[in-house]
């Protein structure tokens, strides 16, 4: 929008504030939503037509099936985030460098989840969690030809748990 005014920015944000267009995240600094009043007014759902189920492997007999996929499921938490992926070590779990993934924040994950970990406060990652014996944990790649990360249980923090993959194909 290229605004070179804080004040113009923030008398922008109050204004869709004032309109109940957007709403800020309570104990979140810098933290703006979509409300639902803007989703009604612009006509956007986040409802998309379920239009039944197709066959992966052998062709099926088609059947319609009218009902509704609601995205704001996915996001209904309010600690649902979205990342974008980078690299290949996921690639067995069919999770490509550029889809997006949606984390639920969750701390304590069990034993295969697919999680965010952020290792020796530096770096974060996507991988498979393990618990390891003598307070080790094992990050485990989805790509044969890397090697797991093994870290002491302290070096590792869970930002959270894999919800869903999206991939555009355009």
């Amino acid at each position: 929008m290229q605004l070179s005014s804080l004040a113009t920015v923030h008398k922008h944000i109050a204004a869709l504030e004032a309109k109940k267009y957007v709403v800020r995240s309570p104990n979140l600094s810098r933290s703006l939503e979509l409300a639902p009043r803007y989703y009604e007014e612009t006509g956007i759902s986040l409802k998309i037509p379920l239009a039944g189920q197709i066959a992966a492997g052998s062709p099926v007999q088609s059947y319609e099936n009218p009902d509704v996929l609601d995205f704001a499921d996915f996001a209904s938490d309010k600690g649902t985030y979205a990342l974008e992926v980078k690299g290949d070590s996921m690639i067995e779990d069919h999770i490509c460098s550029g889809d997006y993934v949606l984390i639920e924040r969750n701390t304590e994950p069990r034993n295969g989840d697919v999680v965010v970990a952020l290792v020796r406060n530096e770096e974060s990652t996507l991988k498979r969690f393990y618990k390891e014996p003598g307070a080790m944990i094992r990050l485990q790649p989805a790509n044969s030809s890397m090697e797991p990360i093994r870290v002491p249980a302290a070096d590792v923090e869970i930002q959270g748990r894999l919800l869903a993959v999206l991939r555009k194909y355009r």
